[in-house]
């Protein structure tokens, strides 16, 4: 029987990427974003426009497939300006953590309580370096995604007794919409011997970690998160 999996973010950068994987591997996938059109045609994604910080869109993308093996949390917003925290307004933190925090924490719950009739599964949430990097002019951002670091926690603790695991992907440095605004500064950084692998991450990179920890090749691991960003964690002297 094909397996199924459900995409958040999904119509570019690394949810693309990661539609395009559990596709290319046999999986049905069913993915949503905010944007009207489905991003590929192929006949077994099913692609669904919403948007997960409202929780009718949220309901309609779990109660679309009939099981579900895979959940990976791709969605996620940064501010739509990049202020200084002491001028942060209520308003973008507000719009930056219903989508990166609370949509994807319910998004799960849903997923979560669909899964466990089934006893397995796999989740993954795509965090990112911001979880532990502090950027002083998009602070909303990073509490996000420190967030999304303890809602994996939670779920991998919570549902390992229905043999769901739980994992996280940091990704580091990745070329997409996201970061195309500020793609001088970081060519600069990373010519300057920011990474040690030196060069920009693909969407591809992370989906290729994705795939590897929701494809059943690590059953021992959970509550794990895996940085995909060219050695930048890395303390160096």
């Amino acid at each position: 029987m094909m397996k199924t999996a459900v995409i958040t973010g999904a119509a570019s950068g690394i949810g693309l990427a990661t539609v395009q994987k559990f596709l290319d591997n046999g999986y049905k996938v069913y993915g949503m974003s905010r944007r009207e059109n489905s991003p590929i045609e192929n006949v077994n994604f099913n692609y669904i426009s919403g948007d997960i910080s409202k929780n009718e869109d949220r309901e309609k993308l779990i109660s679309a497939p009939e099981k579900i093996d895979v959940l990976v949390n791709v969605a996620g917003v940064a501010p739509k300006e990049r202020r200084d925290i002491l001028e942060m307004t209520q308003e973008s933190y507000d719009y930056v953590m219903d989508i990166n925090l609370k949509g994807t924490f319910f998004l799960t719950q849903l997923a979560a309580n669909k899964m466990k009739e089934n006893k397995s599964g796999y989740i993954c949430n795509i965090s990112s370096m911001s979880e532990y990097t502090s950027s002083v002019n998009r602070g909303e951002y990073c509490i996000s995604k420190a967030g999304l670091s303890m809602v994996t926690k939670l779920f991998a603790d919570r549902l390992a007794e229905y043999n769901i695991v739980v994992n996280e992907v940091r990704p580091g440095i990745i070329a997409t919409d996201m970061t195309s605004g500020v793609q001088e500064k970081y060519d600069n950084l990373i010519e300057d011997g920011l990474l040690p692998i030196k060069r920009w991450g693909r969407p591809e990179d992370i989906a290729d970690a994705v795939f590897a920890l929701c494809s059943g090749a690590l059953p021992y691991v959970t509550g794990q998160a895996i940085d995909v960003d060219g050695g930048f964690h890395i303390r160096r002297l």
